[in-house]
């Protein structure tokens, strides 16, 4: 029998603890990097996930401290992007010298450049955060995670799912998923999650992004749900010559969406009263994702002249309205 692999989540929140959850139950040697209220429930009742009428758990090794979990095989980033300067340090402890990290987040992750010739000798300070991730954890030790998955946190400790289970997985430098992919994925569906190996997981990324980076910061200005936003002739509008500004970006680095604007918008419109992840963020007054879902594709239309006009008005007042919060630097990577 293969021996299980050692995976360390960084982040037990909505989708790295129903993760974490489903790998312990599955029986895999899961660690989990925590802190506070989340450490403290872990370690009096563990983490516990619930999903469809039923409890998912399983022992998990929880620290704050990454020298007590110890070298990793999988290391799972599955916080906020604001958050990876202060995690890399412990993510550097938890990789070791063989570990690989595997991105789980909003976004467009710190390795994005890597494999796409347009923008492979550019830089991209929106998510490259100084060059610490591509140090500790460059392209060829990184494995892509898109999560098309919805859960929340419940309680410290608890999450709560609520549609869906499907993952894709593929190498951050591009090509084929290798051995690496074959035996996370495995591992993923024996806890219970819908996994896609895919050889192009920049378009995967990209395409997420493409149905994110106009509702997300609009939401957070405006404080209006998924079904208000598309509702509304004007905004809806909006969203729309957005998306096809970032479809014509990501044709110019080979990121062909092959969706309509209008099936996007259907979906986005049957998710009822749905807050973005954005929105949820504001009303937290946690930081907040600009840079990783708009500010960066403010960037690469920079990069390869493609005119972003409605994304920079939008980018623009999503700072201000941030900054205002409290929940963005004031100092722009743009």
């Amino acid at each position: 029998m293969t021996k299980a692999p050692r995976i360390c989540i960084i982040g037990a929140g909505a989708v790295g603890g129903l993760m974490a959850a489903g790998l312990a139950q599955a029986g895999a040697a899961v660690s989990v990097l925590a802190r506070g209220e989340t450490l403290a429930a872990i370690h009096r009742d563990g983490l516990i996930a619930r999903a469809e009428g039923r409890t998912i758990t399983g022992p998990v090794n929880a620290s704050a401290d990454p020298a007590k979990l110890g070298p990793q095989d999988y290391v799972v980033l599955a916080v906020k992007a604001p958050s990876l300067p202060a995690v890399a340090p412990a993510l550097e402890v938890l990789m070791g010298a063989d570990g690989i990290a595997v991105s789980a987040m909003n976004g467009v992750p710190w390795w994005f450049g890597a494999g796409l010739p347009a923008l492979e000798h550019h830089s991209l300070p929106a998510i490259e955060q100084g060059g610490v991730l591509g140090r500790i954890a460059p392209a060829s030790r990184s494995i892509g995670c898109v999560v098309h998955y919805a859960a929340r946190i419940g309680s410290p400790g608890v999450i709560d799912h609520s549609r869906g289970w499907d993952l894709i997985l593929g190498e951050a430098a591009g090509g084929a998923p290798g051995d690496r992919v074959a035996r996370l994925a495995d591992w993923l569906v024996r806890a219970g999650f819908s996994v896609e190996q895919s050889a192009r997981i920049h378009h995967d990324v990209w395409f997420k992004l493409w149905g994110n980076m106009s509702m997300n910061p609009i939401s957070m200005l405006t404080t209006a749900t998924a079904d208000r936003i598309t509702g509304d002739p004007l905004v809806e509008g909006l969203c729309r010559r957005m998306m096809e500004e970032a479809g014509r970006v990501g044709d110019a680095i080979g990121l062909h969406v092959e969706s309509s604007i209008d099936e996007r918008m259907d979906f986005a419109h049957k998710l009822g009263a749905f807050k973005t992840s954005m929105l949820q963020d504001a009303e937290r007054g946690t930081p907040v994702e600009i840079d990783a879902l708009v500010t960066v594709v403010h960037q690469i239309g920079r990069i390869v002249g493609v005119p972003t006009p409605f994304i920079d008005a939008v980018l623009g007042l999503s700072r201000l309205r941030g900054q205002s919060l409290g929940i963005y630097p004031a100092a722009s990577s743009a």
